[in-house]
């Protein structure tokens, strides 16, 4: 059994390696897209990262269309962080003593990042929609409610690792 959780173990790191390196290509993908459209040639904004055409907001104004894809820079550079901590337990975790101060504090670290990544993704939606009013197409999803909901799960699973390091503590001082 504790063979089978090993190897489940290493897969599952692996697989968080891979998110995590593909977030940031993600990342810098539309970050050099943007310096790319800014700089060099506006063609650039018609595909972003996989298809994203945000040409007709910059068309429309560049202070506008610099706003909306920093605002995206800065939510799948949060994406890419929360992957960092996530491939940071996976190596930390040791599955003899699964509950532990370090991890405790990087899932609590990472519920914070998921809340500050859902608040931006608020915003970055309502600024969204105030474009759409004026007419002008923005076709990003920001998925707040998901982003929202799993910052909550998130500092849920904190909390319950607060509650498991603490009786952990407790049990090594009592024995």
């Amino acid at each position: 059994m504790a063979t089978r959780t090993s190897v489940i173990l290493k897969t599952m790191n692996v697989i968080f390696w891979i998110i995590f390196i593909g977030l940031c290509i993600k990342t810098g993908t539309i970050l050099y897209s943007y310096f790319v459209s800014m700089a060099i040639n506006s063609i650039a904004s018609q595909n972003l990262n996989m298809g994203l055409n945000l040409s007709e907001l910059y068309n429309y104004d560049i202070i506008h269309y610099s706003t909306i894809v920093i605002m995206l820079i800065v939510l799948t550079g949060l994406k890419a962080y929360i992957g960092y901590w996530v491939v940071k337990i996976s190596l930390e975790l040791k599955i003899e003593k699964p509950f532990s101060e370090v991890i405790k504090n990087i899932i609590i670290k990472i519920s914070r990042i998921a809340l500050s990544a859902g608040l931006l993704a608020i915003v970055a939606q309502a600024y969204s929609e105030w474009l759409m009013k004026k007419h002008v197409a923005v076709p990003v999803s920001w998925a707040y409610g998901e982003i929202l909901f799993f910052a909550g799960v998130i500092y849920f699973i904190a909390q319950v690792f607060k509650k498991g390091t603490e009786i952990q503590t407790e049990n090594e001082l009592t024995v």
